[in-house]
């Protein structure tokens, strides 16, 4: 394994594992997903991404809070699209 690969591994564990289900349930298979095809530089901002309270991060995903410029990256834009359509193709049709 290369420590390229220990990376990803570690970014895919603790985006399942951030203690904050719902967020879990949307960052894991994102993780899932992306982070393979991630450059050296955005796989910088998701790990730091990976640093913010859950709760914060969860309000911003779901744009319940505005996104902080800081945060307000295309990566982001990535995390909300792929959160909307998972939950249209799991038939959540609850005016979201």
């Amino acid at each position: 394994m290369t420590s390229d690969d220990a990376r990803l591994r570690k970014l895919r564990f603790r985006a399942w594992r951030r203690g904050f289900r719902e967020a879990d349930l949307i960052l894991g298979p994102f993780a899932d997903n992306h982070v393979a095809s991630f450059t050296p530089d955005e796989l910088d901002w998701f790990e730091a991404m990976l640093e913010v309270p859950d709760h914060d991060l969860y309000g911003w995903i779901v744009e319940r809070e505005p996104t902080p410029a800081e945060w307000d990256h295309p990566i982001m834009n990535q995390i909300k699209t792929f959160r909307f359509e998972a939950h249209t193709a799991l038939g959540d049709d609850h005016g979201g």
